[in-house]
Protein backbone atom coordinates (compact mmCIF):
# COMPACT_ATOMS: atom_id res chain seq x y z
CA UNK A 1 0.00 0.00 0.00
CA UNK A 2 2.44 2.38 -1.40
CA UNK A 3 1.29 6.16 -0.82
CA UNK A 4 2.14 9.64 -1.56
CA UNK A 5 4.25 11.10 1.10
CA UNK A 6 2.05 13.58 1.94
CA UNK A 7 -0.86 11.68 2.48
CA UNK A 8 -1.64 9.61 6.09
CA UNK A 9 -2.56 6.11 5.65
CA UNK A 10 -6.38 5.25 6.40
CA UNK A 11 -6.55 3.95 9.87
CA UNK A 12 -8.36 0.41 9.26
CA UNK A 13 -5.62 0.05 6.64
CA UNK A 14 -3.62 0.65 9.52
CA UNK A 15 -5.05 -1.90 11.58
CA UNK A 16 -5.42 -4.53 9.25
CA UNK A 17 -2.01 -4.29 7.97
CA UNK A 18 -0.65 -4.04 11.51
CA UNK A 19 1.89 -6.78 12.40
CA UNK A 20 4.39 -7.54 15.63
CA UNK A 21 7.36 -6.10 13.98
CA UNK A 22 6.35 -3.03 14.78
CA UNK A 23 7.00 -3.62 18.70
CA UNK A 24 11.11 -3.98 18.00
CA UNK A 25 10.34 -0.12 17.75
CA UNK A 26 9.55 -0.09 21.26
CA UNK A 27 12.30 -2.64 21.77
CA UNK A 28 14.72 -0.43 20.34
CA UNK A 29 13.71 2.85 22.22
CA UNK A 30 12.87 0.99 25.51
CA UNK A 31 16.63 -0.34 25.67
CA UNK A 32 18.23 3.19 24.93
CA UNK A 33 15.88 4.90 28.11
CA UNK A 34 17.51 2.18 30.24
CA UNK A 35 21.36 2.72 28.29
CA UNK A 36 20.89 6.93 28.95
CA UNK A 37 20.36 6.31 32.79
CA UNK A 38 23.99 5.06 32.46
CA UNK A 39 25.21 8.43 32.16
CA UNK A 40 23.52 10.25 34.57
CA UNK A 41 26.83 10.52 36.06
CA UNK A 42 28.36 12.30 33.23
CA UNK A 43 25.73 14.52 33.48
CA UNK A 44 21.94 14.84 34.98
CA UNK A 45 20.39 15.51 31.61
CA UNK A 46 20.78 12.27 30.53
CA UNK A 47 18.40 10.77 33.44
CA UNK A 48 15.62 13.42 32.82
CA UNK A 49 16.19 12.20 28.79
CA UNK A 50 16.02 8.62 30.12
CA UNK A 51 12.82 9.22 31.78
CA UNK A 52 11.52 10.95 29.16
CA UNK A 53 11.82 8.02 26.24
CA UNK A 54 10.59 5.79 28.97
CA UNK A 55 7.35 7.85 29.39
CA UNK A 56 6.99 8.32 25.66
CA UNK A 57 7.93 4.25 25.08
CA UNK A 58 5.02 3.28 27.55
CA UNK A 59 2.43 5.66 24.98
CA UNK A 60 4.15 3.83 21.89
CA UNK A 61 4.09 0.77 23.22
CA UNK A 62 0.05 1.17 24.28
CA UNK A 63 -0.49 2.31 21.08
CA UNK A 64 0.78 -0.25 18.86
CA UNK A 65 -0.83 -2.79 21.59
CA UNK A 66 -3.83 -1.25 20.79
CA UNK A 67 -3.64 -1.37 17.10
CA UNK A 68 -2.93 -5.26 17.02
CA UNK A 69 -5.86 -5.71 19.61
CA UNK A 70 -7.93 -4.26 16.96
CA UNK A 71 -6.62 -6.00 14.33
CA UNK A 72 -7.32 -9.72 16.66
CA UNK A 73 -10.87 -7.78 17.62
CA UNK A 74 -11.91 -6.85 13.69
CA UNK A 75 -10.07 -8.98 11.72
CA UNK A 76 -9.60 -12.55 13.84
CA UNK A 77 -9.74 -14.84 11.10
CA UNK A 78 -6.69 -12.77 9.06
CA UNK A 79 -4.91 -11.95 12.45
CA UNK A 80 -4.67 -15.99 13.06
CA UNK A 81 -2.97 -16.53 9.92
CA UNK A 82 0.36 -15.45 12.01
CA UNK A 83 0.82 -18.48 13.42
CA UNK A 84 1.30 -20.20 9.90
CA UNK A 85 3.66 -17.44 8.78
CA UNK A 86 7.53 -18.89 9.19
CA UNK A 87 8.46 -15.34 9.57
CA UNK A 88 6.05 -12.82 10.97
CA UNK A 89 5.43 -15.13 14.05
CA UNK A 90 8.72 -15.06 14.97
CA UNK A 91 7.96 -11.29 16.29
CA UNK A 92 5.35 -12.35 18.80
CA UNK A 93 9.12 -12.34 21.27
CA UNK A 94 8.68 -8.56 21.18
CA UNK A 95 5.81 -7.82 22.37
CA UNK A 96 7.05 -10.23 26.32
CA UNK A 97 10.65 -8.08 25.71
CA UNK A 98 9.20 -4.43 25.07
CA UNK A 99 6.82 -4.91 28.58
CA UNK A 100 10.57 -6.18 30.16
CA UNK A 101 12.37 -3.09 29.22
CA UNK A 102 9.04 -0.68 30.67
CA UNK A 103 9.38 -2.77 33.74
CA UNK A 104 13.19 -1.71 33.88
CA UNK A 105 12.77 1.84 33.34
CA UNK A 106 9.49 2.13 36.13
CA UNK A 107 12.27 0.45 38.69
CA UNK A 108 15.05 3.04 37.45
CA UNK A 109 12.88 5.89 36.64
CA UNK A 110 9.31 5.41 38.02
CA UNK A 111 10.41 4.94 41.24
CA UNK A 112 11.89 8.84 41.82
CA UNK A 113 9.23 9.86 39.83
CA UNK A 114 6.10 8.21 41.38
CA UNK A 115 6.98 6.58 44.65
CA UNK A 116 7.62 3.22 45.56
CA UNK A 117 3.92 2.20 45.06
CA UNK A 118 5.29 1.41 41.44
CA UNK A 119 7.64 -1.42 42.40
CA UNK A 120 4.30 -3.38 43.31
CA UNK A 121 2.89 -2.83 39.95
CA UNK A 122 5.96 -4.07 38.81
CA UNK A 123 6.19 -6.61 40.30
CA UNK A 124 2.88 -8.06 38.68
CA UNK A 125 3.62 -6.69 35.42
CA UNK A 126 6.70 -9.18 35.60
CA UNK A 127 4.95 -11.97 36.53
CA UNK A 128 2.84 -11.29 33.44
CA UNK A 129 5.90 -10.61 31.47
CA UNK A 130 6.86 -14.09 32.46
CA UNK A 131 3.63 -16.06 31.36
CA UNK A 132 3.89 -14.38 27.96
CA UNK A 133 7.39 -14.66 27.31
CA UNK A 134 7.18 -19.00 28.23
CA UNK A 135 4.17 -19.26 26.25
CA UNK A 136 5.99 -17.32 22.97
CA UNK A 137 8.65 -19.77 24.09
CA UNK A 138 6.91 -22.89 23.64
CA UNK A 139 4.15 -22.21 21.14
CA UNK A 140 6.06 -20.10 18.39
CA UNK A 141 8.98 -22.97 18.14
CA UNK A 142 6.01 -25.27 18.03
CA UNK A 143 4.48 -23.77 15.54
CA UNK A 144 7.55 -24.05 13.33
CA UNK A 145 7.70 -27.72 14.04
CA UNK A 146 4.26 -28.27 13.29
CA UNK A 147 2.25 -26.20 10.62
CA UNK A 148 4.88 -24.02 8.54
CA UNK A 149 7.77 -24.82 6.21
CA UNK A 150 11.05 -23.53 6.61
CA UNK A 151 14.53 -24.28 4.97
CA UNK A 152 17.84 -23.40 5.72
CA UNK A 153 18.94 -21.19 3.03
CA UNK A 154 16.20 -18.95 4.30
CA UNK A 155 16.73 -18.93 7.96
CA UNK A 156 18.02 -15.80 9.67
CA UNK A 157 18.91 -14.56 13.02
CA UNK A 158 14.79 -13.56 13.27
CA UNK A 159 14.89 -17.26 14.97
CA UNK A 160 16.22 -16.00 17.98
CA UNK A 161 13.32 -13.92 18.71
CA UNK A 162 10.16 -15.93 20.07
CA UNK A 163 13.36 -17.67 22.24
CA UNK A 164 15.05 -14.16 23.86
CA UNK A 165 11.92 -12.85 25.47
CA UNK A 166 12.76 -15.56 28.56
CA UNK A 167 16.35 -14.41 29.53
CA UNK A 168 14.71 -10.75 28.71
CA UNK A 169 12.46 -11.54 31.36
CA UNK A 170 15.51 -13.58 33.67
CA UNK A 171 17.29 -9.77 33.33
CA UNK A 172 14.28 -7.98 34.36
CA UNK A 173 13.73 -10.54 37.13
CA UNK A 174 17.46 -9.33 38.40
CA UNK A 175 16.37 -5.55 38.16
CA UNK A 176 12.98 -6.28 40.47
CA UNK A 177 15.13 -8.11 43.15
CA UNK A 178 17.26 -5.19 43.80
CA UNK A 179 13.44 -3.34 45.08
CA UNK A 180 12.80 -6.41 47.02
CA UNK A 181 13.88 -7.13 50.56
CA UNK A 182 15.27 -10.53 51.67
CA UNK A 183 13.12 -13.32 51.76
CA UNK A 184 11.54 -16.52 50.24
CA UNK A 185 9.60 -14.90 48.02
CA UNK A 186 12.47 -13.50 46.55
CA UNK A 187 14.61 -16.25 46.39
CA UNK A 188 12.08 -17.83 44.86
CA UNK A 189 12.14 -15.13 41.83
CA UNK A 190 16.05 -15.34 41.71
CA UNK A 191 15.69 -19.53 41.15
CA UNK A 192 12.93 -18.72 38.83
CA UNK A 193 15.04 -16.26 37.21
CA UNK A 194 17.61 -18.66 36.64
CA UNK A 195 15.18 -21.15 34.90
CA UNK A 196 14.14 -18.65 32.19
CA UNK A 197 17.63 -18.24 31.53
CA UNK A 198 18.26 -21.60 30.88
CA UNK A 199 14.60 -21.91 28.96
CA UNK A 200 16.43 -19.24 26.46
CA UNK A 201 20.00 -19.19 26.70
CA UNK A 202 21.10 -22.91 25.59
CA UNK A 203 18.44 -23.00 22.39
CA UNK A 204 19.46 -19.71 21.38
CA UNK A 205 23.11 -21.68 21.40
CA UNK A 206 21.94 -24.02 18.79
CA UNK A 207 19.59 -21.63 16.66
CA UNK A 208 23.48 -19.61 16.12
CA UNK A 209 25.29 -22.83 15.40
CA UNK A 210 22.62 -23.42 12.88
CA UNK A 211 22.89 -19.55 11.42
CA UNK A 212 26.75 -19.97 11.24
CA UNK A 213 25.77 -23.33 9.03
CA UNK A 214 23.50 -21.36 6.98
CA UNK A 215 25.79 -18.33 6.58
CA UNK A 216 28.30 -20.87 5.78
CA UNK A 217 26.47 -23.30 2.98
CA UNK A 218 24.35 -20.07 1.80
CA UNK A 219 26.23 -17.29 1.83
CA UNK A 220 25.30 -13.66 3.14
CA UNK A 221 21.38 -12.92 3.72
CA UNK A 222 19.66 -10.65 1.05
CA UNK A 223 20.07 -6.72 1.43
CA UNK A 224 16.82 -6.49 2.46
CA UNK A 225 17.89 -8.95 5.09
CA UNK A 226 21.03 -7.42 5.86
CA UNK A 227 20.33 -5.97 9.34
CA UNK A 228 19.16 -9.33 10.97
CA UNK A 229 22.56 -10.26 11.42
CA UNK A 230 22.75 -8.14 14.57
CA UNK A 231 19.75 -9.94 16.27
CA UNK A 232 22.76 -12.64 17.23
CA UNK A 233 24.13 -10.20 19.81
CA UNK A 234 21.41 -9.96 21.62
CA UNK A 235 20.92 -13.62 23.58
CA UNK A 236 24.53 -13.49 24.17
CA UNK A 237 24.14 -10.15 25.49
CA UNK A 238 20.99 -10.12 27.51
CA UNK A 239 22.93 -13.75 28.72
CA UNK A 240 26.01 -11.83 29.62
CA UNK A 241 23.81 -8.99 32.03
CA UNK A 242 21.43 -11.54 33.10
CA UNK A 243 24.16 -13.57 34.77
CA UNK A 244 26.11 -10.23 36.13
CA UNK A 245 22.65 -8.99 37.60
CA UNK A 246 21.40 -12.10 39.06
CA UNK A 247 24.81 -13.32 40.64
CA UNK A 248 24.84 -9.90 42.46
CA UNK A 249 21.17 -10.41 44.13
CA UNK A 250 22.22 -14.23 44.58
CA UNK A 251 25.18 -13.09 47.34
CA UNK A 252 22.79 -10.76 48.71
CA UNK A 253 19.50 -13.13 49.15
CA UNK A 254 21.29 -16.45 50.04
CA UNK A 255 23.47 -14.59 52.37
CA UNK A 256 20.73 -14.94 54.80
CA UNK A 257 20.03 -18.70 54.09
CA UNK A 258 22.11 -21.95 54.70
CA UNK A 259 22.92 -21.25 50.65
CA UNK A 260 25.69 -18.60 51.10
CA UNK A 261 28.31 -20.55 49.52
CA UNK A 262 26.01 -20.99 46.31
CA UNK A 263 25.47 -17.34 46.34
CA UNK A 264 29.40 -16.42 46.25
CA UNK A 265 29.34 -18.99 43.00
CA UNK A 266 26.86 -17.46 41.34
CA UNK A 267 28.12 -14.31 41.45
CA UNK A 268 31.58 -15.60 40.69
CA UNK A 269 30.56 -17.30 38.07
CA UNK A 270 28.36 -14.92 36.30
CA UNK A 271 31.26 -12.88 36.40
CA UNK A 272 33.16 -15.90 34.51
CA UNK A 273 30.58 -16.56 32.31
CA UNK A 274 29.90 -12.95 31.18
CA UNK A 275 33.33 -12.68 30.10
CA UNK A 276 33.21 -15.24 28.23
CA UNK A 277 29.65 -14.93 26.61
CA UNK A 278 30.38 -11.27 25.49
CA UNK A 279 33.87 -12.71 24.18
CA UNK A 280 31.09 -14.33 21.53
CA UNK A 281 29.41 -11.38 21.18
CA UNK A 282 32.19 -9.31 20.08
CA UNK A 283 32.96 -11.88 17.28
CA UNK A 284 29.00 -11.76 16.13
CA UNK A 285 28.96 -7.91 16.64
CA UNK A 286 31.78 -8.04 14.11
CA UNK A 287 30.23 -10.28 11.82
CA UNK A 288 27.25 -8.07 12.02
CA UNK A 289 28.88 -5.06 10.90
CA UNK A 290 30.81 -6.81 7.95
CA UNK A 291 27.59 -8.02 6.43
CA UNK A 292 26.51 -4.12 7.05
CA UNK A 293 28.77 -2.89 5.36
CA UNK A 294 28.93 -5.12 2.28
CA UNK A 295 25.34 -4.48 1.78
CA UNK A 296 26.11 -0.55 2.19
CA UNK A 297 28.14 -0.56 -0.56
CA UNK A 298 24.58 -0.88 -2.70
CA UNK A 299 21.62 1.05 -1.94
CA UNK A 300 19.80 -0.33 1.35
CA UNK A 301 15.82 0.17 1.22
CA UNK A 302 15.06 1.15 4.93
CA UNK A 303 12.49 -1.06 6.42
CA UNK A 304 11.48 -2.18 10.16
CA UNK A 305 14.49 -5.08 10.18
CA UNK A 306 16.91 -2.06 10.94
CA UNK A 307 15.41 -1.93 14.16
CA UNK A 308 16.81 -5.06 14.66
CA UNK A 309 20.29 -3.17 14.95
CA UNK A 310 19.08 -1.25 18.37
CA UNK A 311 18.25 -3.47 21.02
CA UNK A 312 20.93 -6.45 20.74
CA UNK A 313 23.71 -3.21 20.64
CA UNK A 314 21.84 -1.81 24.19
CA UNK A 315 21.86 -5.07 25.94
CA UNK A 316 25.31 -5.70 25.10
CA UNK A 317 26.25 -2.02 26.04
CA UNK A 318 24.62 -2.78 29.19
CA UNK A 319 26.31 -5.64 29.72
CA UNK A 320 29.97 -4.31 28.80
CA UNK A 321 28.93 -1.46 31.40
CA UNK A 322 27.85 -3.97 33.97
CA UNK A 323 30.80 -6.22 33.48
CA UNK A 324 33.49 -3.01 33.54
CA UNK A 325 31.70 -1.65 37.40
CA UNK A 326 31.65 -5.13 38.73
CA UNK A 327 35.66 -5.57 37.85
CA UNK A 328 36.50 -1.98 38.23
CA UNK A 329 37.87 -2.02 34.30
CA UNK A 330 38.16 1.54 33.32
CA UNK A 331 39.19 0.47 29.71
CA UNK A 332 36.18 -1.60 29.48
CA UNK A 333 34.16 1.15 31.14
CA UNK A 334 34.93 3.55 28.25
CA UNK A 335 34.04 0.69 25.32
CA UNK A 336 30.84 0.53 26.75
CA UNK A 337 30.05 4.00 26.34
CA UNK A 338 31.09 4.22 23.44
CA UNK A 339 28.97 0.86 22.19
CA UNK A 340 26.18 3.25 24.07
CA UNK A 341 27.17 6.18 21.96
CA UNK A 342 26.99 3.89 18.82
CA UNK A 343 23.29 2.83 20.11
CA UNK A 344 22.50 6.27 20.06
CA UNK A 345 23.52 7.21 17.10
CA UNK A 346 21.76 4.20 15.43
CA UNK A 347 18.48 5.11 17.02
CA UNK A 348 18.51 8.47 15.97
CA UNK A 349 18.71 7.35 12.33
CA UNK A 350 16.67 4.46 12.37
CA UNK A 351 13.71 6.20 14.44
CA UNK A 352 13.54 9.34 11.37
CA UNK A 353 13.10 6.90 8.73
CA UNK A 354 10.33 4.81 10.48
CA UNK A 355 8.47 8.18 11.44
CA UNK A 356 8.85 8.84 7.26
CA UNK A 357 7.90 5.54 7.08
CA UNK A 358 4.81 5.83 9.33
CA UNK A 359 3.42 8.95 7.48
CA UNK A 360 3.97 7.89 4.15
CA UNK A 361 2.34 4.77 4.90
CA UNK A 362 4.87 2.87 2.96
CA UNK A 363 5.45 0.34 6.16
CA UNK A 364 2.27 -0.82 7.04
CA UNK A 365 2.66 -4.39 5.41
CA UNK A 366 1.37 -7.98 6.53
CA UNK A 367 2.95 -10.65 4.74
CA UNK A 368 0.63 -13.28 6.54
CA UNK A 369 -2.47 -11.04 5.76
CA UNK A 370 -1.40 -11.18 1.65
CA UNK A 371 -0.84 -15.24 1.56
CA UNK A 372 -4.33 -15.73 3.35
CA UNK A 373 -6.09 -13.56 0.59
CA UNK A 374 -3.84 -15.45 -1.44
CA UNK A 375 -5.49 -18.45 -0.27
CA UNK A 376 -9.14 -17.48 -0.38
Amino acid sequence: MNKPFHQLPQWHDVIRQFTPNWFTVCMGTGILSIVLAEFSLVHPIFWQLGAGLWVFNGLLFILFSSLYGLRWLLYPQEAKQIFAHPSMSLFLGTIPMVLATLINGALKYGVVLYGAAIIGVAEWLWYLDVLMAVMVAFVVPFCMFSCQRHQLQQMTAVWLLPIVACEVAAASGAVLLQHLPVSPHAVGILFGSYILWGISVFPAMLILGILFLRLALHQLPSQELAMTGWLAVGPIGTGALALLLLGQQATRLLHATHFTGLGEFLHQAGVLSSLLLLGFGVWWLGIAIMITLKHAGSHLIFNLGWWGMTFPLGVFSLATLQLAQQLQLYWLLNIGYGLAILLMLLWGVVMSKTMAGFYAGRLFFSPCLNLYLQQK
